[in-house]
């Protein structure tokens, strides 16, 4: 459970995720689905309970250790002011120029940086070149590709996009996702439903937990 101050935003939530399934979590705003993340994130402690990472309390570990195992996709794509290598690069600083590259391949947005003037040293964020939203979204998961961890936390990360980037978006997550531990926030259900689970959240609460098919049956 979680709670900011006296307001009660996640109420005795349990589940369990194995390496290599991916949950999906769905409900209205405000039912605590970021909230969720930032917990198994550590951005927050729950205030009772406990986040377990291989049967160990997460307060245990330090919190480098854990943000270290820990890749996450966010609905806003966030671009340091510097070049496109070096933006996706933060997700491995000692990787080489091809480890890049790849990186990129798998993210589906190398072809738009070889067409760009300066290619992978464009320069972007602040006072750079404004790529699409679509394309932003892109780098940042190349990022995460990058940075091979083995938990993959994503937020709305196709929500904002038009159908065309969304499709381009999805592939890319569908592959860097392949093999990991996956939570995946999303309010469209079509996004989810190749998740092995989806846990729905109402009002902090779950409302159901189970396989597409099983909440199309059994939750409201």
């Amino acid at each position: 459970s979680f709670a900011f101050g006296d307001t009660a935003v996640v109420r005795e939530v349990s589940f369990a995720v194995r390496p290599g399934e991916t949950l999906g979590i769905a409900g209205p705003s405000g039912a605590g689905k970021t909230t969720l993340l930032n917990l198994v994130a550590r951005f927050y402690d729950p205030s009772s309970g406990a986040v377990r990472l291989d049967g160990r309390d997460v307060r245990a570990l330090r919190l480098a250790d854990v943000h270290r195992q820990i890749a996450i996709v966010a609905q806003d794509p966030f671009l340091f002011a510097s070049s496109i290598r070096d933006n996706i690069r933060c997700g491995r600083a000692d990787a080489t120029d091809a480890d890049v590259e790849h990186a990129a391949r798998v993210a589906e947005i190398h072809d738009d940086i070889v067409a760009m003037p300066n290619g992978y040293a464009t320069i972007v964020g602040h006072g750079g070149r404004a790529l699409s939203r679509g394309e932003s979204q892109r780098v940042n998961i190349a990022r995460a590709v990058l940075k091979n961890a083995p938990i993959l936390l994503l937020d709305e990360a196709t929500s904002s996009l038009d159908s065309f980037s969304e499709a381009k978006v999805q592939r890319a997550i569908d592959r860097l996702a392949a093999g990991r531990m996956t939570i995946a926030v999303a309010h469209r259900l079509s996004t989810l439903r190749a998740a092995s689970r989806i846990l729905v959240l109402e009002d902090g609460k779950v409302a159901g937990l189970g396989h597409h098919t099983e909440l199309l049956a059994s939750c409201g």
